[in-house]
């Protein structure tokens, strides 16, 4: 096991979804399954190894899925190989090998169970008719902490099943919502179709396991487009687009209703106050000492905060949790379909799975339209400053004109929380793209200034 995990810290680095770039893993093997190879006459051998990075703090624990095959015989592309722990083997990501494909798409449609040392794994299916015929096996390519494998096929239902590469304890909340909301009858969301269970052994303690997810199967909607391309395109010709806009927060207020009576609604009470006001302080303290322009409004950010303090706060429930433009398809026929609800991949999963605030998701739209304007000033020449400006606050106002119809929402009684809540997103905003992308920085620090003396005012 030795040489398999010193190939894996060799190859995981270079995966998108390896959290500590820049460093040398420390890896240690926690558990592995194995499951029959479904495709006659294939001899690769089949399991998904549960690796802990311990150099990381805290440690991160990793899905590796593996298909080990007989070197002579391997014919993938040389950046889907792991490498050759022995002599005559290979092994390969198997999100990108057919037989390991098949194999997770009958566990998770199908149900059954597949075990290994210290874990076991199982299918839970749900009762969508997909239809029969073969289907082929994909990669959806650009993601960051997940692997997504699309199977199409001439005559079955588009699946696409989600494997998470970096794991937690619990129910993952994707799985969760999308579940009761299509089970509910939800049309804004795609039809469940599956999800890969796991027990593990519990790396915290030196007896009992965890329970965690693994996998989430659903619809695959083919041809379309995500809001942020819509809204990209929109904007850079100049294009209406408040009657779309006014639809997302229709349903987006749709969503939020559907998820409100289907988990409880807590009262935010005193204590749930002082946890945010604390995160929104110390997000900001983090942003001054990365990004001193934002200490010239200091004073005028913390007023935005206090305002917000002194208003009454609405009950706490379920949300997406990371809502922006690109979390949402446009479907002919069909509206404004929300996607992945597992919440901000780096936060714990039972901080995930909390109740929060429903305006959170509304700030993050906010964001996500003036990102819209932002980049089309980056990436364009020859726009109006102000034409576009004027294009995100429309959409930015239809928006919340479509959720406040169909929330029954009173806005004006929650402006300063709104503002607050949109102020604290665009700080976060400037620490990620001082890290990340600083020529993008200018984006939330207009946003900054615009919400920091304005009053609190959101469009």
């Amino acid at each position: 096991m030795d040489s398999t995990l010193a190939c894996l810290a060799a190859w995981m680095p270079r995966q998108r979804w390896y959290a500590a770039k820049g460093r040398p893993p420390s890896l240690r093997l926690v558990g592995w399954w194995e499951t029959d190879n479904p495709l006659p006459g294939d001899d690769a051998r089949l399991r998904t190894l549960l690796v802990s990075d311990e150099g990381s703090l805290p440690p991160v624990l990793y899905q590796v899925p593996i298909a080990e095959r007989a070197t002579a015989h391997v014919d993938a592309d040389p950046e889907h190989v792991i490498g050759s722990p022995e002599p005559g083997t290979t092994f390969i990501d198997g999100a990108y090998d057919p037989a390991y494909a098949r194999a997770l798409l009958t566990l998770v449609t199908e149900g059954g169970e597949a075990r290994g040392p210290n874990m076991a794994a199982r299918g839970i299916p749900t009762s969508v008719d997909l239809g029969t015929g073969p289907r082929r096996a994909s990669v959806l390519r650009g993601e960051q902490s997940n692997t997504s494998l699309i199977y199409a096929g001439e005559t079955a239902t588009p699946v696409i099943c989600k494997v998470f590469r970096q794991l937690h304890p619990g129910l993952s909340p994707d799985i969760e919502l999308a579940t009761a909301l299509a089970d509910a009858g939800s049309a804004h969301v795609p039809r469940a179709v599956g999800s890969l269970e796991a027990r593990w052994p519990d790396s915290t303690t030196a007896a009992g396991s965890v329970y965690g997810s693994l996998a989430f199967a659903q619809e695959f909607l083919p041809g379309v487009e995500d809001a942020w391309r819509v809204a990209l395109r929109a904007g850079a010709r100049g294009d209406d687009f408040t009657e779309r806009a006014r639809d997302l927060g229709a349903a987006t207020a749709d969503v939020h209703l559907s998820l409100a009576a289907l988990f409880p609604t807590p009262r935010t009470d005193d204590a749930a106050r002082a946890t945010t006001s604390a995160t929104w302080r110390r997000r900001l303290s983090i942003a001054i000492a990365e990004v001193p322009a934002i200490a010239e409004r200091q004073q005028a950010i913390e007023r935005v905060y206090a305002r917000a303090e002194t208003i009454a706060w609405p009950p706490r429930q379920r949300i997406h949790g990371d809502y922006h433009l690109g979390q949402v398809l446009l479907v002919p026929g069909r509206g404004w379909v929300l996607l992945d609800f597992e919440g901000e991949p780096l936060r714990p999963m039972a901080e995930r799975r909390e109740p929060d605030l429903a305006l959170r998701d509304v700030a993050g739209m906010l964001r996500s339209f003036d990102y819209v304007a932002g980049s089309i000033r980056q990436g364009e020449q020859g726009h109006s400053h102000g034409a576009v400006q004027e294009w995100a606050r429309s959409a930015r106002t239809a928006f919340l004109d479509g959720y406040c119809a169909a929330s029954g929402t009173d806005l004006d009684a929650q402006h300063e929380l709104l503002a607050a809540l949109e102020l604290d997103k665009a700080v976060y905003e400037a620490i990620y793209e001082t890290r990340n992308r600083p020529t993008w920085v200018s984006i939330p620090l207009r946003a900054i200034a615009r919400l920091a003396d304005r009053s609190g005012t959101v469009v």
